[in-house]
């Protein structure tokens, strides 16, 4: 099938000012302009009558299943109160007929009562019933009674408070039990939902987080065959095209493990540390809205592992061949982790910084230029600056104004030869790829701001670069290259000047190029019309042809 689009806005390095793009099967064979297009034989014809595209999104930091349950279950993201949010909770309480509720996306910060629900809050909405809460960072929970009793020996667990506030290992135990009431066939609808709802903002894969603590074993494993049985793999039956999904498995010492579930890592969700919000992530100075604190607590959040034990984990990721990797925010979480990766090259050399290694997050970083030479991957999320970054947002309220600022250095990263990968961690922020572009180039301290190229690179192509799977040239429009791309509704176009801080990339990919819309804030974003992977389409608004 030989598909040609004509009359659009094609963003591509190779050919600039390309009003046309000719894909043959899988692959495109050619961009150019209309004139040149109407000597083309195609099988089919679409008019874009103006449509931008681009390459198509890569969420390189996703967790399906949550996103399935975030855009059809519980969610409190857009309660106004704390007294809103226990409404809520008592409305679908009514109407579960029993069963455990499962909600996610509170935050106490922006409540006028300043503070999380109580599981005695939550045992009256409930009537009683079995409820887990995750707080909108995903790394500590508010659960009931009944849910506290059907978890053994919780009491005796780091992060168990008896008023149902949970971190640490105590949430993890809670979440596994409260997740565990999800059948089969309904973790298979909710991926479904999660994938088609990226698919519909132009997101060609995503990198599914998974491990024994945020996931399961079964979870990720259903994912994979779910996404195969789309691709008409072997042995999977025919289902309707998704996303792309590149797994990864984040368990210490889990590279047989991650090996068998069928993921390309042994990292991702591997927590070092947890959560700004929640006062987990890892920090050399202390959280400055703690007030009293119990007797030996540093005020400091934690570090989960010793620094030998990630140095081993990444040795065992290098010599099985697998991507290793950590979960680090804090930056005591991400000094640690440089520490490990320097710790695993005295062992195995230039190996351990060729291997692909990534750190998801790395929001404060103690040295910019020291984690750029050990060759991690900067999985990082935009949208986290723009929901809770500037002077009076969430981060200074947790950290003071002036650690706050330095939070989410992106310019320095791309500048110091990081390569950058984005996403959402969705349901954490949603699915929204314009608008973690928008974040990074307007982000709330201006020193930190990406160019839209930079920005939109990192969200394409650091996206198949961050799974290894950008050697087929797969995040670009060029000739030979996968028929991966997305339409999208959009203003006027700017004209994007050369950016050096692209240097991980070729100099004709660093070359000024037709831009990008205006993406200021107030300013619509582009609105996603197709999305088609390696020459399938997964998604279709009916606008085009």
């Amino acid at each position: 099938m030989r598909t040609l689009l004509i009359n659009g806005r094609i963003y591509s390095s190779w050919a600039r000012n390309a009003s046309a793009l000719l894909v043959s099967d899988a692959e495109v064979a050619w961009l150019g302009d209309d004139a040149s297009a109407s000597t083309m034989a195609a099988d089919r014809v679409v008019d874009l009558d103006g449509a931008l595209v681009i390459p198509a999104f890569v969420d390189a930091h996703f967790h399906t299943t949550d996103t399935g349950l975030s855009l059809s279950g519980l969610v409190l993201g857009s309660a106004g109160s704390l007294a809103e949010a226990l409404g809520a909770v008592e409305r679908a309480a009514r109407s579960s007929g029993g069963r455990p509720l499962l909600g996610s996306g509170w935050d106490e910060t922006r409540w006028p009562e300043g503070r999380a629900p109580t599981a005695a809050e939550l045992d009256r909405a409930s009537y009683g019933g079995v409820v887990y809460l995750a707080r909108t960072d995903a790394h500590s929970a508010v659960v009931s009674s009944a849910l506290l009793a059907s978890v053994p020996g919780i009491a005796g667990l780091d992060g168990y408070s008896a008023d149902g506030r949970l971190t640490k290992a105590a949430h993890h135990a809670a979440r596994a039990v409260a997740r565990s009431a999800i059948t089969a066939g309904q973790r298979g609808e909710l991926q479904r939902i999660a994938l088609r709802h990226a698919a519909a903002h132009g997101v060609a894969a995503v990198h599914e987080m998974a491990g024994p603590e945020i996931s399961s074993a079964e979870d990720l494993a259903g994912l994979l065959a779910l996404v195969a049985g789309a691709a008409g793999g072997a042995g999977h039956a025919q289902d309707e095209p998704y996303p792309e999904v590149y797994g990864y498995w984040g368990e210490l010492r889990g590279a047989a493990a991650a090996a068998e579930l069928g993921a390309i890592g042994a990292g991702g969700d591997l927590f070092c540390d947890g959560s700004i919000g929640s006062h987990t992530a890892g920090m050399l100075h202390p959280y400055v809205d703690l007030g009293e604190l119990p007797a030996g607590d540093t005020g400091c959040g934690y570090l989960r592992y010793d620094t030998a034990e990630l140095a081993e984990h990444l040795i065992e990721c290098t010599e099985a061949g697998l991507q290793g990797g950590f979960h680090a925010i804090g930056d005591a979480a991400t000094d640690q982790v440089v520490a490990a990766m320097r710790l695993a090259a005295d062992r195995l050399g230039p190996r351990v910084s060729a291997a692909g290694h990534r750190i998801e997050h790395a929001e404060l970083i103690t040295d910019v230029a020291a984690l750029a030479g050990t060759g991690l991957i900067a999985s990082v999320q935009p949208a986290f600056d723009a929901s809770w970054g500037g002077d009076s947002g969430m981060y200074a309220q947790r950290l003071g104004v002036e650690r706050a600022r330095r939070l989410n250095p992106l310019a320095a990263l791309a500048a110091a030869g990081a390569p950058l990968a984005f996403g959402a961690d969705s349901p954490v922020t949603p699915v929204d790829p314009w608008g973690g572009v928008r974040a990074a180039v307007h982000p709330s301290n201006p020193a930190h701001a990406l160019s839209p190229r930079a920005a939109l690179t990192a969200h394409t192509r650091g996206g198949w670069r961050a799974a290894r799977a950008d050697s087929d040239g797969s995040g670009v429009l060029a000739p030979g290259a996968p028929a991966s791309y997305a339409v999208f509704a959009a203003g006027p176009l700017g004209v994007d000047a050369p950016d050096e801080r692209l240097s991980q990339w070729s100099t004709d990919e660093r070359s000024g190029v037709p831009g990008l819309p205006d993406l200021a804030a107030g300013l619509d974003l582009p609105r996603c019309l197709r999305t088609v992977v390696r020459g399938r389409q997964i998604f279709d608004s009916g606008e085009l042809p």
